[in-house]
């Protein structure tokens, strides 16, 4: 499985949320499974999103996707996301 993980400040967590949230078929068109959407406890609208993948080809195409850039700016990303494309490597639960 594939992860692309991305950390981003928003001016306006409920506005952004909406985005991400009118942005799932793009997700999932790529082959995403799943996501978690955090918050930072001292800046809640610093936001980490992992998304999972069942393909690392689908993460590296849904990243490149022009859309995805386009959804952030509509959504008040105000600063430069920082993004990783990950791989498991060990998934253990306790």
């Amino acid at each position: 499985m594939a992860k692309v993980i991305v950390q981003h400040h928003v001016s306006d967590y409920d506005a952004w949320f909406r985005v991400f949230s009118d942005h799932a078929d793009t997700r999932r068109r790529y082959g995403a499974t799943s996501h978690t959407v955090s918050r930072s406890v001292t800046d809640p609208n610093t936001v980490l999103v992992v998304n999972d993948f069942a393909t690392t080809a689908g993460a590296q195409a849904f990243s490149a996707d022009p859309t995805l850039k386009e959804a952030m700016a509509r959504a008040g990303v105000d600063g430069a996301p920082q993004v990783w494309i990950t791989e498991d490597s060990e998934v253990f639960a306790y």
